[in-house]
Parts: structure tokens; sequence; C-alpha cells
């Protein structure tokens, strides 16, 4: 498939700047395959397309606060900094964006905070916005990782959402499920689950088991490729956990529905195929790009939101969905005037 054929036009309107008010009142527009149809419904209502046996894969990573603001040596001036993912523990080397980069030189040196405690050294240009940097903190790991939460700011998506970061966004751009700390933006299919809900799924005998994709920036990055096959994914750090892979297996092999929640949680499983079909526990890095046509092994529903045009994540739904039908779907959600992206709504295709 071609670029763009995954382009439409979006009123901005659309693009959700806050969450809904409760997470589990986001819209939710369901998608039946088999039928074609389309039903409009509430979040809440998810767990009347799920019962005893069926199973919900979620994506456990949680967001750190990734954008940090400092000062160039000398000149004062102001540098964004956004950390991508960290190289070397011991010595807190980092993968990391720089903005303005013009103004960064290795060399250089970057203070964080007003005591001089936060201090970072660039060691190596990695694009052009990119570069390694090196942390010299005198404290120990625990209060190096303490300083950067305290100094980080959320790391909302800047092509979707225009304003300034806020407190609630702490607690809000993170799932309820969040445990493990490495991704730099939200698997936003899961910011819509409240503990209700779970237990409301957890009563009709549905499993909700864990998997972890550390989310970087290679999620969002923009196709620049009409050829789809020329276009190359980052690599994202993943781990299926043998238990996970228990309860999915099982449920496959009884025929019930297998949930992934988020795109993420999709690529991870699709990372992990064993030679029968089957979900095997695995850990590693993938740059699995899925997009039209594509044969999925493991999951059967697929939980997401609504993604920008000419997206990855949207190419993955339209994989999912068939594409004709994702097409009719995003049409008709701008419409009804469904909220798009991040803090969106949700889609269910079942």
């Amino acid at each position: 498939m071609k670029l763009s054929e995954f382009k439409f036009d979006l009123p901005e309107a659309l693009v959700a700047q806050h969450p809904a008010k409760n997470r589990d009142e986001s819209r939710l527009m369901v998608l039946h395959r088999d039928s074609g149809k389309i039903e409009h419904r509430t979040f809440k209502d998810i767990i009347e397309y799920f019962g005893e046996g069926d199973v919900f894969v979620v994506n456990d990573t949680k967001v750190f606060p990734a954008r940090l603001y400092g000062n160039k040596e000398k000149t004062g001036a102001k540098i964004e900094v956004f950390l991508l993912r960290e190289l070397n523990k011991e010595i807190h080397l980092w993968d990391v964006l720089v903005d303005p980069a013009r103004k960064i030189r290795v060399g250089n040196k970057l203070y964080f905070d007003d005591e001089g405690e936060v201090v970072a050294e660039v060691i190596d240009n990695t694009t052009s916005r990119g570069r390694t940097i090196k942390f010299l903190f005198d404290g120990s790991d625990e209060e190096f990782y303490k300083a950067l939460h305290n100094l980080g700011e959320t790391p909302l998506p800047r092509e979707s959402i225009t304003r300034d970061a806020e407190p609630a966004d702490k607690e809000r751009y993170q799932t309820i499920y969040a445990k493990h700390t490495g991704a730099v933006a939200a698997p936003s299919a899961g910011l819509h689950f409240t503990r209700e809900v779970m237990k409301r799924l957890e009563i009709r005998g549905v499993e909700v088991v864990p998997v972890t994709l550390h989310v970087g920036l290679g999620t969002f990055r923009t196709v620049d490729v009409e050829d789809l096959t020329k276009h190359k994914m980052d690599s994202e750090n993943f781990i299926v956990p043998a238990a996970s892979a228990v309860v999915v297996n099982k449920a496959l092999d009884a025929k019930k529905r297998v949930c992934a929640v988020g795109t993420t949680s999709m690529r991870a499983m699709e990372s992990s195929v064993s030679a029968n079909s089957r979900l095997k526990a695995n850990e590693g890095w993938t740059d699995r790009f899925i997009f039209p046509p594509y044969d999925f092994k493991i999951a059967n529903t697929l939980l997401t939101n609504f993604h920008t045009p000419e997206s990855t994540l949207m190419m993955m739904a339209s994989a999912f969905a068939g594409h004709e039908f994702l097409i009719e779907a995003y049409q008709t959600a701008i419409k009804e005037k469904y909220k798009f992206f991040s803090y969106g709504d949700a889609m269910l295709i079942l």
C-alpha cells in the first residue's frame, strides 16, 4: 500500500487537548469486521463484548517525565532536552533530542537546576536533533532518578497537544496499571481503563495480562516514503512474560477473544510468535512495522484510539480492520465528532 492512501482531513477542533473528565466515559466506536456494522458506545460499555475465558493484553510500561529544560553554560541559553533512552546506567549516558539543536555542540555543558547538582555534558551527535549526553551527578542512582523525576515534565506529544503540560497530566497521561518505567509516550488505548472497569471484567471471567513495550518516539516518527516497504521503524524494548503467554495461548486454544489493548501490545505479541502461531515468552528489541496486508497471528480483537493521518498506528489499525472499513470508520468519527489522538476516544475492532 501507499502512504497517500492513509491521508485524510481532520478538523483541528477534533484533536483532544485534554482527557475526558472520567477515564471510562470516553466514547467508544465498535467495529464488527464480520458484518461491517459500526456502533457508538461509551468506553465503560466495553465489558459487554467480553466474557468468561477472554483475555485483555495490556502494556504495563510507565511514562517517565522525559522533557527537561536546561541552560547552556556561559551563554545561559534555554535548551529543551527530551530523554529518549538510557544507554548506560552506570555512567548515566542517555540518548536525547535537543532543541534548538544548532546551539548544542559536543563538549557543551547543560545545567538543569539552580544549585548545579544536575549537569550534563554533550558527548556525541547522533542525528540532526539527536545527541548523546552524560549526566555528571554525584549522588546515588535513587537520588539521580528522583532529581530527573522532579525536574522533568510530562512528555505530552507536541504534534497534537499544543498546550503546556499541567500537574493533572502526571496522573492522566499514565495508565492505572503502569508498572515498568521506560516509555516517553503513553500507550494511549490503556488510558481509558478505570479500577471499576477492570473489576467488572474480572467478575465476568475476563483475564487481564501484561506485556511491556517501552514506547519510544519511533512509534510517532513520520513516514516520509510513499512506498511503505521502504519505511524503517525505530527499535523499541519489549518483554512478553511466560505467565502472560500461557494465559493467551489457553484462550486461543479455547477459541476465545484475545484483545490487544493498543498497537504497542499488538507489536509486542506479533514480535513473539512461535512456529505453531502461539505467543511465546520473549524479550528484546522490535522494529516490526505492521501495515496492510498483514496476517495477525495472536490477537483477534484490537482496542485502539483514533490516530494521526499517515501514521504507523493508523496503518496497523487499517491492517487489522481492513483498509476500506477503517477509512469508513474514520469518516464516521469525523462526522460524529469523536476526539482524536492520545487523549481522544477509543475504537474496538472485533
